[in-house]
């Protein structure tokens, strides 16, 4: 059937321009975006008057296809932590990124009280205020300790610093990151979500879910909460030390 007018389409049309978008090798996002679009048009022209029904209302939203989720090889992440080596804040912040599986977000937001050299635990701030405290396995210990022998003296209680003695931002971790894969040699698209991915991956490969163990602390003080720890939180630091990159 010709379409002439706007009352003329039907859902078959719309399928039939979606599948023709699909063979000329646009993306499942571009074709859900067109959709959008067209189901927008026709919304308004019901809402004028123009036609009584949508052609679009039924019409499956494409899917969208998942990009694909570089982790790093053991090899790969030592050849990256090699290269920042002489940089004791980049090296300490890369062993934790990748260690603890936290996201940069994370990172950026710890403060030095929150890190206990003590008990050997970091208080990470998550998403919807909740937070969790994580046990540290001694490279990212022992990176940590470096860099806090020569953290700029500052009022700024951000343990991560920029060269002008304040909090990093996420933009600069994405850069610092994306320095040390280059020099690093690596060529696949790594990014800071990647030493997340590589973390979480290495750990539930192994059946460990409880790198991210997550302990509520209401509104008891820290101290008290990290001085009566769960049973269990030593034997896991083992198990992240076992499993390390």
């Amino acid at each position: 059937m010709t379409v002439i007018g706007a009352q003329h389409v039907t859902r078959g049309h719309i399928d039939e321009y979606l599948r023709y978008l699909a063979n000329q090798g646009r993306t499942g996002t571009t074709r859900a975006r067109k959709l959008v679009s067209i189901h927008m048009f026709f919304t308004y022209l019901v809402k004028e008057g123009v036609i009584l029904h949508s052609p679009a209302s039924t019409v499956k939203r494409p899917r969208k296809e998942r990009k694909p989720k570089h982790i790093l090889r053991p090899d790969e992440f030592r050849r990256i932590v090699a290269a920042a080596r002489g940089n004791p804040r980049d090296y300490a912040l890369l062993q934790l990124l990748a260690q603890t599986g936290i996201r940069v977000s994370e990172v950026i937001a710890i403060r030095l009280p929150e890190l206990d050299l003590e008990y050997k635990t970091l208080t990470i701030h998550g998403k919807g205020s909740k937070e969790r405290i994580i046990p540290l396995e001694k490279k990212a210990l022992h990176a940590l300790q470096s860099y806090l022998a020569v953290r700029p003296k500052t009022s700024d209680q951000h343990l991560f610093l920029n060269y002008q003695g304040k909090g990093l931002s996420i933009g600069g971790v994405r850069k610092m990151v994306e320095k040390y894969v280059k020099r690093a040699g690596i060529t696949k698209k790594i990014s800071c979500h990647s030493l997340h991915y590589t973390c979480a991956t290495n750990r539930s490969a192994l059946g460990i879910i409880a790198f991210c163990l997550r302990t509520p602390l209401k509104h008891e003080p820290t101290r008290s909460s990290k001085k009566y720890m769960p049973i269990g939180r030593e034997e896991l630091r083992k198990l992240m030390e076992f499993t390390s990159l």
